[in-house]
């Protein structure tokens, strides 16, 4: 095996940077969102945060990884809102799958986002339902249905790295506040469905430390 070259590291890593900004940072905003409009979750994640981590403990990779409702909360959420519309893959080989001939060289593109709300697959699809991903119903979920980074060799070379990035920044906000709707929150969420999956317009929210007290919109 080839071994990567400095630079090719250093690109890699600019990769990580740049491509994963706005994708995390849009499906944060669609992750507090639904907090905020589903309080007994937030509540549920806050007290497995509290028990996972006292005093406002600094989190461990060791300790995520093990935090299963805080799994299923992103989980649901990458569900609801995939970072991508679709996912594109050229065929590599002449192939007929259910009857369909697909020929050698044609893009195919598999929709991710309708994938993900097809009532066929998922039950009561709009809903946000965290339970849907808990490690006695997971195991039912095809995984050729859910698809938020694609899948196989070609997957989202970026996929662990955004997943605990958005869990360490989860925890970290959640130990400190509290989000609820306010005049200005949007809802129901719309939402642009071009390019990027994101809010058609900020996602605004009441932000309030959880000694009590109110921060702001």
């Amino acid at each position: 095996l080839l071994a990567l070259s400095d630079l090719e590291l250093v690109a890699q890593s600019i990769i990580f940077i740049f491509a994963g900004y706005e994708t995390t940072s849009t499906s944060l905003s669609f992750l507090m969102y639904e907090l905020a409009t589903h309080p007994d979750v937030q509540q549920k994640l806050q007290e497995e945060i509290d028990a996972t981590f006292p005093n406002k403990a600094a989190p461990t990779y060791e300790a995520l990884i093990q935090m299963e409702y805080l799994d299923m909360v992103l989980n649901e959420t990458l569900r609801l809102y995939s970072i991508a519309g679709r996912l594109e893959r050229v065929c590599k080989k002449d192939v007929e799958i259910s009857g369909v001939f697909i020929p050698k060289g044609t893009v195919v593109m598999v929709p991710t986002f309708i994938l993900h709300r097809d009532q066929n697959l998922w039950p009561e699809p709009e809903e946000f339902r965290p339970e849907r991903f808990s490690r006695k119903n997971k195991d039912s979920i095809n995984p050729y249905t859910y698809l938020p980074f694609g899948t196989g060799p070609r997957n989202c070379i970026g996929m662990r790295f955004a997943i605990m990035n958005m869990k360490l920044a989860l925890v970290r906000v959640l130990q400190n506040f509290s989000f609820k709707p306010c005049k200005e929150t949007q809802i129901s969420l719309r939402i642009n469905t071009r390019g990027i999956i994101q809010p058609e317009k900020p996602v605004v929210l009441k932000v309030e430390p959880r000694d009590g007290s109110v921060s702001g919109a």
